[in-house]
């Protein structure tokens, strides 16, 4: 999705705030407007590379605050393009699993499997949907339960969010990724998220460039205040945070449909009383984006 800048990565103790129970989806899951993640996600294996696999690698070490993930189960729960299943391979993650809704991001899972561990049987893939209560509690737990980006395009984003952190092991770590909640601001998001996917095929490249005329000129201002505006060219041509491509992520941004989001309080609490404690926030800065949060299973 569109990466916004944070405003830093902060470590949090598990401070005890008021119990409240984050308000119910406002998206219904039988709504049948849907974005083809799939089809963004084949266009960026394209430009998947050696840099763009190492700079996802080094997020994860930052993130996770290790170096390898020996030893370790990894769930990889909407696994998108594959490339964060690759990285916790490549990490040595002992056992990983891989499941996506669309099929067309299996397809490139599958595909990025194919290419760097055809023959690894402790790497699996397959199709499923995180609101399916049954088909995650099949899973069983793992040590480290990954969804970046994922929970809030599903239609029902809380309960979503319930079987994910049913996942999690004794003493596992849960990373995940939800939209930050502007208020009004992310409703307007919302209509442009479903119209966009309301077009024909036809008219959506030039509705995108329209929708994200404002924070193109946002990033471009932004670069000439600080008197670089290289960073604007190299915002273009360099992997972005987690390994990713400025222009999938913008496609992801206007197109990601159904749209959720949820104020970083709301996450905590919903997940502290599930027996979580939170180990890391990195938030969007009150701005566009997504709040990220690792957090650790109580025993």
């Amino acid at each position: 999705m569109y990466e916004c800048p944070a405003s830093g990565t902060r470590r949090l103790d598990s401070s005890p705030l008021q119990q409240a129970t984050p308000p119910p989806s406002a998206t219904s899951s039988s709504d049948p407007v849907r974005f083809g993640f799939g089809e963004n996600w084949q266009r960026f294996l394209s430009v998947l590379d050696e840099e763009r696999i190492t700079e996802a690698e080094r997020n994860f070490r930052t993130m996770l605050e290790v170096d390898r993930l020996d030893g370790r189960t990894f769930l990889d729960i909407g696994s998108g393009s594959g490339l964060s299943s690759l990285v916790a391979m490549r990490l040595g993650a002992e056992r990983v699993h891989s499941f996506d809704y669309d099929a067309e991001s299996v397809a490139c899972t599958r595909e990025l499997k194919r290419r760097f561990y055809p023959d690894k049987e402790t790497w699996t893939v397959g199709r499923g949907d995180v609101t399916d209560a049954r088909y995650i509690d099949s899973l069983g737990t793992f040590d480290t339960v990954y969804s970046w980006g994922v929970l809030h395009h599903t239609g029902a984003m809380w309960h979503a969010l319930e079987n994910t952190c049913g996942a999690v092991g004794p003493e596992g770590l849960l990373w995940i990724s939800i939209y930050n909640d502007q208020g009004l601001q992310s409703r307007v998001w919302r209509t442009v998220k479903r119209t966009y996917n309301r077009l024909r095929p036809e008219l959506r490249l030039p509705f995108l460039v329209l929708a994200s005329a404002p924070l193109e000129l946002r990033s471009i201002a932004g670069s000439l205040v600080a008197r670089d505006p290289g960073a604007y060219v190299r915002s273009w041509t360099q992997p972005r945070l987690r390994g990713m491509s400025r222009w999938h992520d913008l496609v992801d941004w206007i197109g990601g449909y159904p749209f959720e989001v949820a104020k970083p309080e709301e996450v905590f609490e919903f997940c502290r009383e599930r027996g979580f404690v939170l180990q890391k926030l990195v938030t969007a800065g009150g701005g566009l984006g997504t709040n990220q949060f690792v957090f650790r299973r109580t025993a």
